[in-house]
């Protein structure tokens, strides 16, 4: 019987890689996003290329009736999960402390936090009632180190660590694994996002160093998801050679 993978932001960056990789280890897999297109795109292409079943769940994991309604109506055979990826998060804005935006503010709350836990609830319910499952859950650098204007997506990222280790303590005596992995700079969508589509803006943030790409996060992923039943890997910092801090690096 084939394992199955449970994936939310899997619309693109590290999400997707880690779709492509779950598939091609042969898991079904669970995609979740907010864009429907990029979904269907991403699902009929790893049924294609790998032969893996995939569902596909529309939903803004902000929205805590959203996340309980799309995940509960999921078929009794996908709630079979293995492993979840807590993917799903963003940063808004670069500004210091006393000029941010509150709608910032709650947008990278209620996603990077609040849509953590929605969905985490769920899951590990199943996984309590299926005697097995691993929680990966994406964390960062910016959860160790705080940096200049990074402060309320620091926060955020810093809820992320202390939850892991939460969940990894609660669920122990249920045989659950839980997992972090924090990467530094990594280029994906996410300074793009950052900076609302300011693409010249999101470019100077890799400018003079080689960053991550999202398959290399992706494959850290994998590598903790992988090991065997005895082992859980805690967490594990993934950086670029040329970053060693949240902000130290060696631009060219």
């Amino acid at each position: 019987m084939a394992k199955i993978a449970l994936i939310t932001g899997a619309t693109s960056g590290i999400g997707e890689a880690s779709a492509q990789i779950f598939a091609r280890e042969r898991y079904n897999v669970i995609l979740t996003g907010r864009r429907l297109d990029r979904l269907e795109k991403l699902a009929a292409h790893l049924n294609h290329e790998h032969n893996v079943e995939v569902a596909v769940c529309a939903f803004d994991v902000r929205d805590r009736n959203e996340v309980i309604s799309n995940l509960e109506h999921l078929p009794a055979k996908w709630k079979k999960v293995n492993v979840l990826v807590n993917n799903a998060g963003l940063s808004q804005g670069l500004d210091p402390i006393q000029k941010g935006s509150l709608d910032d503010w709650d947008t990278m709350i209620d996603t990077n936090i609040k849509g953590l836990l929605y969905v985490s609830k769920v899951v590990s319910n199943w996984m309590i009632d299926n005697g097995f499952g691993h929680i990966i859950n994406l964390g960062s650098i910016a959860g160790k180190e705080v940096y200049p204007n990074g402060n309320v997506y620091c926060a955020t990222k810093a809820a992320v660590d202390s939850l892991n280790k939460a969940m990894r303590l609660d669920l122990l005596n249920y045989g659950i694994k839980v997992t972090a992995i924090h990467p530094g700079a990594v280029e994906t969508e996410f300074a793009q996002v950052r900076f609302k589509g300011d693409k010249a803006r999101a470019k100077k943030t890799y400018e003079g160093f080689e960053p991550l790409v999202a398959e290399d996060v992706a494959e850290t992923i994998w590598f903790a998801a992988s090991r065997p039943a005895h082992v859980n890997i805690n967490e594990l910092t993934i950086m670029p050679t040329a970053q060693a801090g949240a902000n130290h690096f060696f631009r060219k």
